[in-house]
């Protein structure tokens, strides 16, 4: 089939390589324009640019997409994951078979940005992809395949994509043979059981240790490698990159939610509240990712000191400096 394609990040990637691998036709690959990134805020080429380039597919950057932009492709359908901008409804219309999308989720769940993020910190055992036909409202189109998988209980936000990127990929495919031989069958979403997805943002990444302990292992692994579960460390922020629920009891009766009760050279375990989180990779300020070991040769921490800058210690603890604030 003649296709466009519409996408920006890694995860759109596995699904642009399938349609090569199945010899689809790409007549366009559209992607955002060249942004600055890093440090140094060089103009950076999307990873879908990058495999564009690679294949020597037709490619086209708009800072906004316009229907002239499909009026001389004579494509079949459209296909768009992780595009990154809503694409006008006269577009969408333009292709004969409509506009696929490829969504992390079992959709009507999680429409919406950050599906993958949002299953995880709600204790999804369960999640998926689906391939739909795009409409002119956010992820709420006719299902024409999906495919579940189980989390695996360490598994975090990065991890989960990239496996949900491949299967959403093949999804793509088995999605445009049936449409290829007229067998696709459109399904209407479950309107009454639409759960939404916005983008996370960084506020959203600050450790309350207040909350239960599941509840902040679930907060960190929703937050890699973005925007990061973080608290305040001796009015530093501090980046959590991985933490475990501790298998034994760790003696936590009377310690104040952020308290150290435990160091050791494989974690750091500090009172919730409710039961106990250790720490094992964390990463300070303008400093690489570390192991909980690494970190404590030139970081020293001792059991009774705390981790602070949550809302409810910033009102309790006169003491919580400005910057504890407005680091974490």
């Amino acid at each position: 089939m003649r296709v466009i394609f519409f996408g920006t990040s890694a995860f759109a990637v596995p699904s642009l390589e399938q349609l090569v691998a199945h010899h689809h036709i790409v007549a366009m690959c559209v992607t955002q324009p060249d942004r600055p990134q890093g440090r140094g805020l060089a103009c950076e080429p999307s990873p879908v640019k990058q495999v564009a380039l690679r294949f020597g597919l037709p490619l086209s950057q708009p800072e906004r997409v316009r229907l002239d932009l499909c009026d001389s492709l004579q494509v079949d359908v459209g296909v768009v994951a992780a595009y990154g901008q809503l694409i006008p409804d006269d577009v969408l219309k333009k292709p004969p078979h409509g506009m696929l999308g490829v969504h992390p989720s079992l959709l009507p769940k999680y429409r919406g940005a950050s599906p993958v993020a949002w299953a995880l910190l709600n204790g999804e055992t369960t999640t998926g992809v689906t391939i739909f036909r795009l409409n002119e409202r956010l992820d709420a189109g006719e299902l024409i395949v999906q495919q579940s998988v189980a989390i695996e209980p360490t598994e975090h936000a990065e991890t989960l994509t990239n496996r949900l990127a491949q299967l959403g990929a093949q999804q793509l495919v088995r999605a445009l043979e049936l449409l290829h031989t007229g067998r696709a069958m459109f399904t209407p979403q479950e309107e009454s059981q639409a759960t939404f997805a916005p983008k996370f943002t960084k506020a959203q990444g600050r450790i309350d240790w207040h909350q239960p302990a599941a509840v902040i292992a679930r907060l960190v692994r929703a937050t890699v490698p973005w925007p990061g579960a973080m608290t305040a460390w001796k009015g530093e922020a501090l980046k959590i990159w991985s933490v475990s629920l501790p298998e034994t009891s760790t003696a936590v009766s009377g310690a104040a939610p952020g308290t150290i009760v435990h160091v050791g050279s494989d974690g750091v375990t500090v009172a919730t509240g409710t039961g106990a989180l250790c720490l094992h990779e964390v990463q300070a300020a303008g400093r690489r990712r570390m192991t909980i070991k690494e970190f404590l040769a030139g970081h020293p921490m001792r059991v009774g000191e705390r981790f602070g800058g949550d809302r409810r210690q910033e009102t309790r603890d006169g003491g919580t400096t400005t910057r504890e604030r407005s680091e974490t």
